[in-house]
């Protein structure tokens, strides 16, 4: 009777050495090298085709590639074996726990094998041989690993050395593990001949791993036992939870188990390996022609010897090549001798220090492909559409001020209104006048000055919160978010001519001293007598309104103030190990705890890029590799795949906390695309092209004339019931700078 073997692949891995074709967004393990489907399919259906019966195969797998996951094993067999999602990236030692733990719960003491997901193994048969060989010492209580005899010195692997008499083709004892040495090193061990490249294949009983996680690791098998038993499990899988996985130490099963253990074997492996680690394992695993060249994609070769050539777009010629490794995707292009494309990690290190987003995700394939090609619709849905409905409907000519939302067929939805709206409003009409607009923007501004001035005034000083439908005030509490706006508003206002709102800036900017400035740790309050979390958010718009009145001004004193909120920028809210920014923090800037701390939103991310690069026009310092961080961070990792929005919220790892896309984020991703294609950095103009497309697509195109659909759910479906006022300024402001870089 054969052994029950329980298989887990784990599929977490970045293989950024393939670069630039494999990103965080994109991994290796989704690529299809082969032309049989992606290694991560390959692989299940490897494990899937066990001789002699169908066993349980699961998967340990990042949270952010849910999606792909899915399509990638929408046809594959899992024979009872599910999907265990990791909300961050912790190594092969909790992997490794999870999987012992997961078979001990729900397949009893059962042998395990754990597989990585990117590697090529092109011999199913002679793999199962190898693993059945291996199956004698896992019942006997011993961990199997797996060796490849190797044919030539290579130190981008690690090593397993067997004693110099044990035969090579039994199962042996293992003597030692050896991290990847130098080319001297290797060499010798080649010649050797009882040591062997280490395949990262592990076999073994489910008991056996648990004990030897007891004696070497016991924090980390508690906590796997703690993060499973707390586990969400819905259709898509099982979904470990942050706060039980985040703090769980961070090493490899190699260095937590496997070099502490005694009893360790190797079986030395019959199957044809590669771990398609570099440029040169796909050269030397590839289908070459008769002079040796690998060629993929749209490629003229003329007189190249043992090259690597791989287009994944425009054509890619080459003449005289040797021995050279050429890889053009949409945005980047790698070059290199064979030899040396190992060391692509030293450029990926390069890369992701700059700033630069070419690293973190990958370019879509649906770009607009002319340049400028949405000019004329944006400007007749703006000047034909837009400002013409939110100039009459919009306005509150009874009560004052301006209406809070639009119902889809274009009337006012009455009810509560904020005041952050009506400074929204102002500002927008004001930057339709200073872009152009001959509609009766002075009298709208006039309008929304005036009603803020008039009926806006709280009790204690400051300005009110929250109005009833009839204009009275409903919450009077001052709010930093609504008076940054206030002030934002009243620069426009300032730029276009209003008498009173550089009188009413300085009130505001006084009270905002003397009430809502935290003298003891920095920065703002929330609001005069607000407890709880702090916040970035109203800092940036405080940032955004210093900046205005500098430009409209040209005070010092504004870009004083506007310093002081980038530097707590770089000390509180940037995070430089994730390149995130973070929301929630405690009273001392410190980071929240829980979910607070790890909420992060892309649409901010964007909206600071863009600020980060306006303060260093205005004031030349250097601050814009921040805004390519945070911009980069926002598209790796805050993008539906499906849509190409920005998820309104997801975890300083990547994973969706809030799957809906709302529409002003894309607003924003739009401007930062566009400040940043100005700062001298790579070409973002495709990518400005890209993002007004996907506005249009989901948001704008799919409601009536003059209006958008605010909230798109995961799928594409739209869920919004009615037009929120608080958006026009985003999408007046971000389409009135596309119209200025085209003009």
């Amino acid at each position: 009777m054969s052994a029950n073997i329980i298989s887990f692949v784990m599929s977490g891995g970045i293989g950024s050495r393939l670069w630039p074709l494999s990103r965080e967004d994109n991994p290796k393990q989704f690529h299809d090298f082969s032309g049989e489907g992606s290694m991560l399919a390959s692989t299940v259906r490897r494990l899937s085709a066990r001789p002699g019966g169908p066993a349980p195969v699961w998967l340990i797998a990042s949270a952010r590639h849910v999606e792909r996951v899915r399509a990638d094993l929408a046809d594959a067999a899992l024979n009872g074996g599910r999907t265990i999602y990791e909300p961050v990236g912790r190594n092969t030692a909790v992997a490794v726990a999870v999987a012992a733990l997961t078979t001990l719960q729900n397949h009893g003491d059962a042998l395990v094998l754990v597989v990585p997901s990117d590697h090529e193994i092109s011999t199913d048969a002679q793999f199962w041989q190898s693993v059945e060989a291996g199956v004698p010492a896992a019942q006997n209580g011993d961990i199997v690993v797996f060796g490849i005899a190797p044919d030539r010195p290579e130190t981008g692997f690690g090593y397993i050395e067997i004693a110099p008499d044990a035969r090579r083709d039994a199962v042996a004892r293992v003597s030692r593990f050896v991290e990847k040495p130098d080319l001297a090193t290797a060499e010798k061990y080649v010649k050797a001949g009882n040591f062997f490249w280490n395949a990262g294949i592990f076999l073994f009983s489910a008991a056996a791993m648990r004990d030897a996680f007891i004696a070497h690791a016991p924090d980390i098998w508690t906590a796997a036992e703690k993060a499973l038993t707390h586990a969400d499990s819905d259709a898509t899988g099982v979904h470990i939870r942050m706060g039980d996985y985040e703090t769980i130490r961070s090493i490899s099963v190699d260095y937590a188990i496997v070099e502490h253990a005694k009893a360790i074997s190797m079986v030395p492996a019959t199957f044809r390996w590669s771990d398609l680690g570099s440029w040169q394992s796909l050269l030397e695993s590839g289908r070459a022609d008769e002079r040796g060249n690998v060629i993929q994609g749209d490629v003229v070769a003329i007189d190249c010897d043992n090259a690597y050539l791989r287009s994944e777009g425009r054509l890619l010629t080459a003449i005289g090549l040797r021995s050279v490794a050429v890889v053009s995707t949409m945005d980047a292009t790698f070059v290199a001798p064979v030899s040396e494309s190992q060391n692509v990690k030293k450029i990926v290190e390069k890369l992701e220090k700059s700033g630069r987003l070419e690293t973190r995700v990958t370019p879509a394939h649906d770009r607009m492909p002319v340049a400028g090609s949405w000019r004329k619709r944006i400007h007749h849905w703006l000047f034909e559409e837009t400002l013409p409905l939110w100039s009459t409907e919009g306005v509150d000519h009874v009560h004052g001020g301006f209406h809070e939302t639009l119902s889809f067929d274009g009337k006012p939805v009455h009810g509560a209104r904020r005041m952050r709206t009506m400074a929204r409003q102002i500002y927008a009409f004001a930057v339709a006048k200073e872009r152009g607009w001959d509609g009766p923007a002075d009298a709208l501004i006039a309008h929304g000055v005036d009603f803020i001035d008039t009926r806006g005034r709280a009790r204690g000083g400051g300005w009110a919160k929250v109005f009833n439908a009839d204009g009275s005030v409903l919450d009077d509490t001052p709010d930093t978010y609504d008076h940054a706006f206030i002030l934002l508003a009243l620069a426009h206002a300032h730029r276009c001519g209003h008498q009173r709102a550089k009188a009413l800036a300085d009130e505001t900017l006084a009270f905002i001293d003397a009430r809502l400035y935290d003298h003891r740790h920095g920065g703002y309050l929330e609001g005069v007598g607000v407890e709880g979390f702090r916040r970035s958010n109203p800092h940036m718009h405080m940032l955004e309104a210093y900046l205005a009145w500098a430009s409209a001004t040209g005070d010092e004193q504004y870009l004083e103030r506007a310093a002081r909120i980038v530097d707590l920028f770089r000390r509180h809210f940037f995070d430089a190990d994730t390149w995130t920014l973070g929301e929630y923090f405690n009273r001392d800037w410190s980071r929240a705890p829980g979910e607070k701390g790890q909420w992060t939103e892309p649409g901010h991310h964007f909206e600071w890029a863009a600020l980060l690069v306006a303060f260093e026009k205005l004031t030349g310092e250097k601050v814009t590799p921040y805004a390519r961080k945070l911009y980069a961070c926002a598209v790796a990792n805050g993008l539906n795949r499906s849509t190409g929005l920005a998820y309104d919220a997801v975890s300083r790892e990547g994973v969706p906390l809030q799957r809906t896309s709302r529409s002003w984020p894309q607003t924003e991703a739009i401007k930062a695309a566009i400040a940043l294609d100005g700062a001298g950095g790579p070409d973002l103009k495709p990518e400005v092209e890209a993002r007004v497309g996907r506005l249009f697509r989901w948001h704008i195109e799919a409601a009536p004339k003059g209006l958008w659909v605010d909230l798109i759910d995961e799928r594409g479906v739209a869920r919004a019931r009615a037009v929120p006022a608080s958006i026009f300024y985003h999408l007046v402001c971000a389409l009135m700078q596309y119209l200025d870089i085209e003009g």
